[in-house]
């Protein structure tokens, strides 16, 4: 087959004389360019030669705008020692994931169904679709792979508590990122996005503050004006240290007075772990007298119960968790020698350190030996008798 020359070359058309430029197609076929001034032409055809020479047919592929911009674009790649491949291969992703990308809602749906299938507890999935539907509502029909950190950083900073109007805590705040974390690293997962724009979000600075416990006037006229049928669950919580979901869960045919253990099973446990608990001497005092062979362990409405005991015992101020930090500050202060790990263990904790963190000298040894010196009325000596046992 003939190939096409680069050549120019006089032709008539209608009578009046042009000057054709022609040159070769990559592949197949030619490009043929018309002047009716010769000069003209002429420039054509040397540019055309020139474009033949140092890069070949190839570069009779691309029209003026392409070339231009493929200069364009080289200059500003070059400082950074990159081609125009680089940037094509780098980003060649992030389009493939926003053609496959799915919106806030979508994959709001998408990841509650996965945790439940995965067996998340209905707690952990209650506060995922809570905080995931504020921003799925936020971000309405833009596809994940779009958002952008800084629009991330935006939402945070915005959120407001809905009744005061105010800016939310930074431990709320913080709570927020960590779920938007989850679901922006499933989505990643699943090929939605090419990078979890929560991950480089800013995070609230939060002020470290005690953990909040009772005094031991506090407990003991707590455990003196509750109800009956709210004595266990105030003990178990005090004494023992488990967990408000915990004790919610917990039944009698898992509290082995005994053996003097608590059994938290690993459905019923929030790291979903099994463990047990010892029964303390003042705890199994309080406990014999309501002790069952099954059935739950707290009672149908206790928190109406627990909110008109806490004024009964004129408890004013009811701390985050007062129950279980309770537990632990006071435990840390009295059981020295079962020291830190133990309690860590007691309260499902894999790391001491958080122990240490949060319940270190909160609480005086003479008052800790009190705390654990509460028991009901009027058995004085038999808590002698079992805390010499221990």
């Amino acid at each position: 087959m003939k190939k096409t020359k680069t050549k120019l070359s006089p032709v008539k058309i209608k009578g009046q004389t042009f000057y054709c430029v022609t040159w070769p197609k990559p592949g197949k076929g030619r490009n043929r360019q018309f002047f009716k001034n010769k000069s003209e032409a002429e420039e054509v055809l040397k540019q055309r030669l020139i474009e033949q020479q140092n890069y070949g047919i190839a570069a009779f592929a691309l029209n003026e705008r392409q070339r231009a911009e493929y200069l364009e674009c080289s200059d500003k790649l070059a400082p950074f020692n990159a081609t125009l491949r680089d940037a094509v291969e780098f980003y060649l992703p992030h389009l493939r994931a926003t053609n496959r990308s799915c919106t806030a809602k979508e994959l709001v749906a998408e990841i509650l169904k996965a945790k439940g299938a995965d067996g998340a507890s209905k707690r952990y999935q209650s506060d995922l679709r809570s905080r995931l539907n504020q921003f799925a509502a936020s971000f309405d029909g833009k596809p994940v792979a779009a958002i952008t950190t800084s629009e991330i950083d935006n939402w945070l900073r915005s959120l407001a508590n809905s009744k005061t109007e105010k800016p939310l805590a930074a431990t709320t705040r913080n709570n927020f990122r960590r779920v938007l974390n989850v679901a922006l690293n499933f989505a990643r997962d699943r090929g939605y996005c090419v990078d979890n724009a929560a991950e480089k979000s800013a995070k609230a600075k939060a002020v470290e503050t005690p953990a909040g416990i009772l005094s031991v006037e506090e407990t003991s006229r707590l455990l003196e004006n509750a109800p009956e049928s709210l004595v266990p669950y105030i003990a178990i919580g005090a004494f023992a240290g488990l967990r408000r979901a915990e004790l919610e869960r917990l039944d009698w045919k898992e509290v082995d007075l005994h053996e003097g253990l608590i059994e938290v099973t690993a459905k019923k446990a929030k790291s979903a772990r099994r463990r047990f608990v010892q029964i303390k001497p003042n705890l199994l005092l309080w406990l014999q007298a309501y002790a069952q062979p099954c059935g739950p362990v707290t009672p149908c409405g206790y928190r109406k119960l627990l909110a008109r005991a806490r004024r009964a015992a004129g408890i004013r101020t009811w701390p985050n968790n007062a129950l279980r930090h309770s537990f632990a500050s006071y435990y840390l202060a009295h059981f020295k020698k079962a020291g830190a790990a133990e309690l860590a263990r007691e309260l499902g904790h894999t790391n001491a350190n958080l122990v240490f963190q949060h319940y270190f000298q909160l609480v005086k040894p003479t008052d800790g030996k009190r705390y654990w010196d509460i028991v009901p009325e009027n058995r004085p000596a038999k808590i002698e008798r079992l805390t010499k046992a221990a």
